[in-house]
């Protein structure tokens, strides 16, 4: 994919579980890509443990009775990594320290996070990668993201 990351730029890989932080120590063609900073959600058991015992009823005023969906409380977690992680971002946008941002993360939680991150943090993100690479070593990462 032939990116350039440049000398103390951040590289934010995450999933909706994990979120790795790494700064790049090298230059823009030999990254040396360093952990700054892991964050792991907390564990998320079955929806059936979260939950209530069954889904609610709403009386419609000429309709039958009918339900209303249950709340899906995995998804809630993630969106709510999903703002954790953007709140974690910012701040690190925001003590000066950055010179721009790489977002990793598979396309549904990279989504969660554009929606999650401020104007001004958007303007700092330098590329987004749409792929799930929070199992892959330090030196892996640097290889799929620079090289062609």
């Amino acid at each position: 994919m032939q990116l350039r990351i440049p000398h103390d730029a951040w590289v934010l890989v995450c999933d909706a579980r994990k979120a790795i932080f790494l700064r790049n120590e090298g230059d823009a063609t030999v990254p040396n890509l360093q952990v700054e900073q892991v964050t792991e959600a907390p564990a998320n058991p079955p929806n059936a443990e979260q939950g209530t015992d069954r889904p609610g009823r709403m009386q419609n005023a000429v309709a039958p009775t009918s339900a209303t969906g249950t709340a899906d409380w995995h998804d809630l977690a993630e969106m709510r990594f999903a703002r954790e992680t953007a709140r974690a971002v910012e701040h690190l946008h925001h003590s000066g320290r950055p010179r721009g941002f790489v977002l990793v993360a598979p396309p549904r939680m990279l989504s969660a996070l554009r929606r999650s991150l401020d104007d001004g943090l958007r303007s700092a993100i330098i590329a987004e990668v749409d792929k799930d690479l929070t199992r892959h070593p330090v030196r892996e990462l640097e290889r799929l993201l620079t090289e062609a």
